[in-house]
């Protein structure tokens, strides 16, 4: 038996199960909010073309409107300037897109600080105690984030100070972009940068160093509670979009039942 039809087995007797990872995407998505005098963009909706109706008698359709990082959504290199001579959505490696998962807990750390930044020596121990992070595995970051993912107050956790969402120092961003060999990071926030990470040197450094170093990003995830902490397969599958920066992306996992 060939691997890929023992997988298919796995899945028809369900000893491997599929785990969507992915938030529901609608106008009630919690979205970025940028401060002035940055532009924002549009929020999600669907516009009725046709219904059963006399525009189409026999079907049903919409036209989405959607900013490219809107919901769970993956960031390509384009997406920011140190990565503005790299890869569109389209142009990403699907061999990149499939890979082995790590998810990193730090459920307890953000609960205690929810401007918590996981640091180089955080990684460092983790691989200690664990072993080295396998080549072309994408990095989830578990903060429990995602049980606000209902309520954009509540995501966002803004106030007059910023807003308050866990992330990574800028040095762990430069050590993750050029020491590891992964295919990117996953995250539960709206960004896959803190939310205060505008005062960092450089800001938002692991959209900098990350993009920049061709990795990627995926935000807004969930359900990494039923992930192991190793041994699951992730799959990304962003809108392979000709010229675009990020797009709305199913993320699901293959763990072992």
């Amino acid at each position: 038996m060939s691997p890929v039809h023992e997988v298919l087995a796995a899945l028809a007797a369900g000893t491997v199960e599929v785990v969507d990872l992915t938030a529901p995407l609608s106008a009630q998505t919690p979205t970025l909010v940028l401060p002035e005098p940055f532009a924002n963009l549009i929020d999600f909706s669907l516009e009725e073309v046709s219904a059963y109706n006399e525009p189409g008698p026999y079907w049903k359709h919409h036209n989405i409107h959607t900013g490219e990082h809107i919901g769970t959504h993956i960031d390509a290199p384009i997406h920011w300037i140190s990565g503005r001579e790299g890869k569109d959505v389209a142009q990403l490696d699907p061999a990149r897109l499939v890979g082995p998962a790590v998810v990193l807990d730090f459920t307890k750390e953000t609960e205690a600080d929810p401007d918590f930044l996981v640091d180089v020596a955080h990684l460092v121990a983790w691989q200690e105690e664990h072993g080295a992070f396998p080549a072309n595995a994408w990095l989830l970051f578990r903060t429990g984030w995602d049980q606000y993912g209902h309520d954009q107050q509540a995501f966002l956790n803004l106030d007059e100070n910023g807003s308050h969402t866990p992330g990574f120092t800028a040095e762990c961003a430069q050590w993750m972009a050029q020491e590891l060999k992964i295919s990117g990071i996953g995250v539960e926030t709206v960004g896959i940068d803190a939310g205060n990470a505008a005062a960092l040197n450089p800001p938002f450094p692991v959209h900098y160093f990350l993009l920049g170093a061709d990795k990627y990003g995926i935000t807004s995830l969930k359900n990494l509670a039923q992930l192991p902490t190793q041994g699951a397969m992730i799959v990304v599958a962003p809108l392979p979009i000709v010229g675009g920066t990020g797009a709305p992306a199913r993320v699901m996992a293959l763990i072992q039942k």
